[in-house]
């Protein structure tokens, strides 16, 4: 009976780490392209990069949840914007495309290879 317990244990806690990665990946990817979605829309209306998050402008209450997942810093020629967090921890699995960084003034980030 203990055998039987301690492998139903075994399966949930597999479970729900293979969830909490997925969830970690989801979320982590969407606070990503948030951020760096509303930088480049600030560039374009503003004619420069935010020199901090706080200084987005018309932005909607959940876009505020990314920014407590994301690290930004303005730099001379662009930004820099590193993933901090997803949905409960750091995604451990996102990879982007070459093309993906095409035409973005993110300069620097941990999520770029």
């Amino acid at each position: 009976m203990n055998k039987l317990i301690l492998c139903i244990l075994i399966i949930q806690l597999s479970y729900c780490k293979a969830f909490t990665d997925r969830a970690n990946n989801k979320f982590g990817d969407q606070h990503f392209k948030t951020a760096i979605a509303l930088i480049e829309l600030h560039k374009t209306r503003f004619n420069q990069y935010p020199e901090s998050l706080e200084d987005l402008k018309y932005i909607g209450e959940w876009d505020k949840i990314a920014f407590s997942r994301v690290k930004y810093q303005k730099l001379l020629n662009g930004y820099k914007l590193d993933l901090t967090g997803g949905w409960i921890d750091k995604p451990n699995n996102l990879n982007y495309p070459k093309e993906f960084w095409n035409n973005l003034g993110l300069k620097e980030s941990n999520m770029k290879n």
